[in-house]
Parts: C-alpha cells; structure tokens; sequence
C-alpha cells in the first residue's frame, strides 16, 4: 500500500508513543536516530511515513484514530529495509503482549481522586503485593476487592511489583520489556486505572516498582531503535543503561518520561526504583539526580508530593541526601540490614550475606541508624561497606522481615513461618512496626501464609528458559543447598505462589494478624509518631534487646530474640510504665500474657521470658520537672 501523505506534528502533543486527541487526531512520535526512514503502519488506516526531526526523531499526525487502533513502526536505514515492523518503545498498551501491535491508549480520563493530595512518607506503612499472585485471578481488578481487608489492616500504601509488560502472563515483572505498557494479563492501563482510583478512595497511596538498570531479553526491541544500551557496561541482569554515553540526553529523556506517565497519567503516588546500584552513570550531572529534579517539580505544579525510593545494596546516604549537602535528592532506600539482622537472630541462618549479621549489636544500630553497616568491614565483601547515615530522617529507611527478593531468592520461595516458629513470627513483626523507620509487608505475611513465593516465568524462547534455569542455581551456590529449585517455567511454581487466604480462619493465623493490626493501631498514635525520632536500641544481654523511643522516654520494646528462656531485670527509664501488646497473649494465638495489663511498672523490670517473645511498654502521664531519663 502507498504511503498516505500527512501532517507533521507541529502544534500538536510532542509527547513520545500515539498521543489521542479530541478530536480524533492522534500524533505519532518516536526516536529513531539511526533510521533514514521510519513508516507507521495503522491498522485500518494504512502506511505512513513519519516527517524526520532534530536529534533523530520522527513524527505524523493521522486523522480519524480511535482508542485501540493497533500500529507497528516500521524502521528503514540508509542501507534499505530493517528488521520487520516493530511495536512502540513508548508504547501504552500492548494487548496482545510484547510480541503483539500496540494500540492506541487514551490517558484522558474524568478522574474521582481529584482531591486526593497524597500522604506523607512518615505515615507510609507499605503492602507489598504481586498482582498476578495476589489473587486467584491475578488482576487488577481482582485486587481491588481486598483492599478494604488492608485498610482494616492499617496499612496506608500499596506497593506493588513491576507491571511493566513482560513476556507471558507470568512474571515477577523484572523482565519487563514495555516499559510504558501495563501488562496485558492483569488488566492493561484501564485495569491500572481503577486499581489507582479505589486505593485513592479508600486513602491508600499507590507506590510502583520499576526497572532502570535493565531491560528483560524477550521482545527488547529498543536496540533496534536506538543506543539505550550501554556498550562499556555490564549488569548481572544483562547490557546496561546507556545513562552517560553518546545519545544518553535522549535516552535519559525517555525513562523520565516514564516516570512522569505513571505518575501523572496513571496518578501513581511514588515509584520504588529497582537495584540502583546497576544503573552506571559516570557523568557530574547522575542520571537519579535529573530523575529526582524532574518528579519534584512534577510535585511543585500539582501541589501533590511524589515519593521515589531507591532499592540498593550499597549503603550508600548520598542516594537521599538532598542536592545541598551532597546528595541525589531521592526521597527512601531500602535498607536491608534490619532484615539480614532479623533474620539471622530468628532463624539461625548464617550462609552466604547472613555471615555479616551473627554479631546481635548489628540490629540495633540498623534500628538507631538506619544502616548496620556503615564503613566497618564486610566479611561476605571482603571489604568496608556503607557510610554513616545518623543524620537522615528514619521514614528514609524502608525495613521489612520479609519482601519478594529475601523470600523469592531463596531456592524454594520460603517464607518466615517455614523457617522459625510461630512465636519467633510475633517477634520479627514486633521488631518492625515498632522500629522508626518505614515498614514494608509481604503480601500474606500479616496472617503467616505458608506457601512458598518462588521465581517464575512463561518466556517463549526454549535457549532464554535454560539460561535462567542454570542461572538460579548459580545464584544459590553461596548459599550451599544442595536440593534442585523449582523450575521458575513450570506453572506449578506459580500455583504454589498464590495466596491462600482460607488460612486466615485458622487460630494461630488469625492471631497473628490480630497482632500485626494492633502493632500497627499502635504506630499510628500520636505518642508513637511524637517518639519515632529518637530512638535507642542495646543489648540487655546477647539474646535480649530493649528498644527506647522519645526523648524523654514514650514507648520501650523488649525482646527475647532466642527460642530460650531467660530471666534478666530491665532498667526502665524514669516514669511509670504500663503493657501495651504482649506477644504471648491469647489474643494473638500466644499461650498467654507474661505481664499482668492492669499493673504499673516503675524503675525495673524483672522477667522471666519465654522463648521469642516481646513487649511493648508505654509511660503513663508525664515526668516531674525534676526527672531525667536514667
């Protein structure tokens, strides 16, 4: 079919990908630098090559389009035909997959969350959840229906893995490689849509997560467009970001561009961004820096705070240090040491990164500072790790006992409550909701779910299923199990991810999501939210920590980290002091209260504690002019 003449697009959206107008007039856009010719093909429409522009991009303007046309570029060099045509880089919607045409999406929307203004990060307390795992369905809109079951909860933000399309329907979403289209298998962008506003109503704010330190393999089509690609790099997921060599202006052009849709067109309250450490950047001016300007002013117009969080190894402050102390400007990191600290004093682990955390004084600094490890030496590295971070805010801090990477990347998906037991479960929630920082829950977590959560995937390229194959088992051989993991392709290993909320009627797991509840009523009182600032963790002895919030003292923690019992007195600080939540109550499945609701403690406190167990004690009334904190 010959070319159809058209317009240029000037005077129209000069956004990337089809931007639908009004009118019925859609504007095709996108960076092609190396193509001599770049042709449109619309379903129903016909061929239509696009104008060329500066810096290597192209653009048309069809008439007559409508939501849903499919269309595929079609790139030409000087040498003739390339490869054949291609769906869009910034495409929106993909509803045949990545292999599929994209189509034509309209953001215009007649949004209900239009007073919604956000929440502050220090009143996030994030849910963390895999949509297509979440529930038996595995959409959107599916999700939708247990929202209400998290607010009664107290959880105030829904994270949720990756749905940038992927190959398949099944994914963690780390592979995605449509970075603007909402994978198809869970609903696409209007299932996203509505997922967003009933969190909004309900008060929840959405976080997304995000991957820009790789691309997924399986229908990567942004090689052929242009050098997104890094030739001087390498990350462990693959080539990585061109973020600082010839044609990166454009490249960083294109993932700011991404943020700013979910955030704008799809009303998304914060992006968490994906193993930082993996995007290489060499330049004065990095990468997350211009990322961190661009949302903050995205914030300044709409008077609505966006949020980004960083996932890093690295213990780096600078990441969320603002730009006038020397800093990236990002808003949160995830900090693992709590959980690495946890862990290791709840189940005993100590193979692979776990041989950092046998000292116990490791997890109060990671709940005084934030880090753990903050310059001293690594033995799991080989080297100092981290720099101090005592001056940041703890709501900077994201701390978690469970996540999709510390269960996930265990050879068999296990979760907590297949390692320790019920008790020591209490204990690990007790830690987190009481710590100062931002808590983060795996989906089931709150109820003990048992079943596994493991690496899965539906690739369709027989070699890309091996290769992952072997890679996980390279990935777990510090760790020393000798039993074969589950095959990430089989649809078993999915199945066995789901939730299995009928656990919910049980005894124990119904009062452990009684406890978490309480803990996390707790958090949100006023008296908590006043005492999170200051914060003071020691070691009673190697087994018992007590944990002192406020200046004077509001709230102390004490916990029986062992599966042992001891007895030990505790020096409380000046005031008098009553139980809050104690772990062992019948309430919340335990054989019953140690300490007695109705008294008043003052000065000590003598115990005699059973194995795995905590304490949360509150002052009551307020300290004499006189008093000091002892």
């Amino acid at each position: 079919m010959a070319d159809v003449p058209v317009e240029r697009t000037k005077n129209v959206d000069e956004g990337l990908g089809a931007r639908l107008g009004a009118d019925g007039r859609c504007s095709f856009r996108v960076w092609a630098p190396a193509a001599s010719r770049v042709r449109l093909q619309l379903e129903g429409h016909g061929s239509f090559t696009l104008a060329p522009e500066p810096r290597g991009y192209h653009a048309c303007v069809v008439e007559g389009v409508a939501e849903g046309a499919r269309y595929r570029f079609a790139l030409e060099s000087s040498k003739g035909e390339g490869p054949e045509a291609l769906p869009d880089p910034v495409s929106r919607w993909q509803p045949e997959g990545v292999h599929g045409p994209s189509a034509v999406f309209d953001p215009r929307h007649a949004w209900t969350d239009r007073d919604w203004t956000g929440l502050p990060l220090s009143d996030w307390i994030l849910y963390e959840l895999h949509v297509g795992t979440f529930t038996r369905e595995g959409t959107f809109d599916a999700a939708i229906e247990q929202l209400d079951r998290l607010v009664r909860l107290g959880v105030t933000a829904v994270e949720i893995m990756p749905v940038a399309q992927f190959p398949g329907a099944r994914n963690w979403g780390y592979d995605g490689v449509g970075l603007f289209a909402t994978q198809n298998s869970y609903g696409g962008p209007h299932g996203l849509r509505r997922f967003v506003e009933a969190c909004h109503r309900r008060g929840l704010a959405v976080v997304l997560d995000v991957v820009y330190n790789h691309l997924g393999p399986e229908g990567n089509v942004l090689h052929h467009y242009g050098p997104y690609f890094s030739g001087a790099y390498q990350t462990p997921w693959g080539p990585a970001i061109n973020f600082d060599g010839p044609g990166s202006d454009e490249v960083r052009r294109f993932f700011i561009d991404n943020a700013r849709m979910w955030l704008e067109e799809l009303h998304i309250d914060g992006l968490r961004l994906d193993a930082v450490h993996g995007i290489i950047d060499t330049s004065p001016h990095p990468f997350l820096a211009q990322l961190a300007e661009a949302v903050a002013m995205l914030g300044e117009r709409s008077g609505w705070k966006r949020v980004l969080i960083a996932e890093s190894d690295t213990n780096d402050p600078r990441l969320i240090r603002p730009p006038e102390r020397g800093g990236l400007g990002l808003d949160g990191v995830w900090a693992d040491d709590f959980h690495h600290a946890v862990h290791v004093a709840l189940t005993g682990e100590t193979k692979g990164y776990y041989r950092d955390y046998e000292d116990r004084r490791l997890l109060c600094r990671a709940i005084e500072q934030g880090f753990a490890y903050s310059g001293q030496f690594s033995r799991h590295r080989e080297r100092s790790h981290g720099a101090p971070a005592h001056d940041l805010a703890p709501e900077c801090f994201v701390v978690c006992v469970q996540n999709h990477d510390q269960i996930g990347n265990r050879a068999f998906g296990d979760r907590l409550p297949a390692l320790t037991a019920p008790e020591a479960q209490r204990v690990a929630a007790g830690l987190l909701l009481t710590s100062p920082h931002t808590p983060l829950l795996f989906m089931g977590e709150e109820y003990g779910e048992t079943r596994p959560f493991s690496y899965f995937t539906s690739h369709g390229d027989p070699e890309l299923v091996e290769a992952v194959r072997a890679g996980r088992k390279r990935e777990f051989s510090s760790f020393e199990w000798s039993q074969e993991p589950p095959d990430p392709q089989a649809i078993e290993t999915f199945e066995r991810s789901r939730l299995d909320l009928r656990l919910r009627r049980e005894r124990f797991h119904a009062g452990l999501e009684a406890w978490y509840t309480q803990l996390l009523a707790l958090r949100k009182t006023p008296t908590f939210q006043a005492a999170r600032n200051a914060s003071r963790c020691v070691l009673v002895e190697p087994a018992v920590s007590c944990l002192v919030l406020g200046r004077p003292a509001e709230i102390v923690v004490v916990a029986n980290l062992s599966g042992d019992r001891h007895q030990t007195t505790i020096a409380l600080p000046a005031g008098a002091w009553s139980v809050v939540l104690d772990a062992a109550s019948q309430a919340f499945a335990g054989e019953g209260a140690v300490l007695d609701s109705s008294r008043t403690h003052a000065e000590s406190l003598a115990l005699s504690m059973p194995g795995h167990w905590l304490v949360v004690l509150q002052r009551q009334g307020g300290l004499d002019r006189g008093d000091t904190e002892r």
